[in-house]
């Protein structure tokens, strides 16, 4: 008995697993409302900002992505932080420079780097303010300026007005006319770039990357794929990902401002239905 009991509950577990794995997800998909709010700076308790993971962990040491709330009219005192980040505005007017600068307000659209161990202050002038922050490792601390320190990096504040955009006779990955895209950064095999969709382009972006992340800065689209064949709608501050090879479809309610992190390739192409 004991040995039909065994072999019972070796093949009831290799069928979980094999129900498990035929219910594994090749992409991700999360909603701006789905996202759970916590304090950037917990040590401030509810003067801090607001924060949300949208992927990876920032309180541990790893790459993370996360939305960051301002109430209107904060302003941080003089600080540092242990990492360098980036920043892009989805929302607000948002301020981030030396204590001392004359205050240049960034709209939706806008980006900039912040090194780490460079004191610096960050304020927000709108009734409602958002950002998408993102680190290379964490976890994401904030510092007092007495432990300023030089990483030998420099700050740059992109206006969304300066930003330079490129169409598809000169950026490799779109095959689109009308579409356009800004790069923002590159590292080693990961890089970050800006795509703008005017409303109602029907698209798809065919990733070939090992790591393909993308937030909704601006606009509204219908967001579908094999793996969701109803279509969700994602506002700004909603972010789909994938890994290996993947379509995802989207459809333009509004002019689009897309956020997109790769480190393979893809490709913006007309959605054929």
């Amino acid at each position: 008995m004991k040995r039909q009991f065994l072999m019972i509950s070796t093949v009831l577990l290799l069928l979980t697993k094999q129900s498990l794995a035929s219910e594994s997800y090749q992409s991700e998909l999360t909603l701006a409302d789905e996202v759970s709010w916590g304090h950037l700076n917990p040590l401030r308790g509810e003067k801090s900002p607001g924060a949300a993971n949208l992927w990876g962990d920032r309180t541990a040491d790893t790459e993370t992505g996360m939305l960051v709330r301002f109430k209107k009219g904060f302003s941080s005192p003089p600080h540092i932080h242990n990492i360098s980040y980036r920043g892009i505005v989805i929302d607000g007017l948002v301020h981030n420079d030396d204590p001392g600068a004359e205050k240049m307000w960034m709209p939706t659209g806008s980006y900039w780097t912040q090194p780490a161990g460079e004191v610096h202050v960050t304020a927000a002038n709108a009734v409602t303010n958002l950002i998408y922050l993102e680190i290379d490792r964490g976890p994401y601390l904030v510092k007092p300026s007495k432990d300023q320190f030089d990483n030998g990096e420099r700050p740059m504040n992109m206006h969304a007005n300066n930003i330079v955009w490129l169409g598809n006779k000169d950026a490799s990955y779109i095959n689109q006319e009308g579409i356009e895209a800004a790069k923002l950064w590159k590292n080693k095999s990961i890089t970050g770039s800006l795509i703008k969709v005017p409303i109602g382009f029907n698209l798809t972006l065919n990733a070939h990357a090992e790591e393909f992340k993308v937030v909704i800065i601006s606009g509204k689209m219908e967001y579908s794929s094999k793996e969701r064949p109803v279509s969700n709608l994602l506002v700004p501050g909603s972010y789909f990902s994938s890994s290996g090879d993947f379509d995802h479809h989207i459809s333009a309610v509004d002019d689009l401002i897309l956020y997109v992190r790769f480190n393979g390739n893809f490709l913006v192409s007309d959605r054929k239905f």
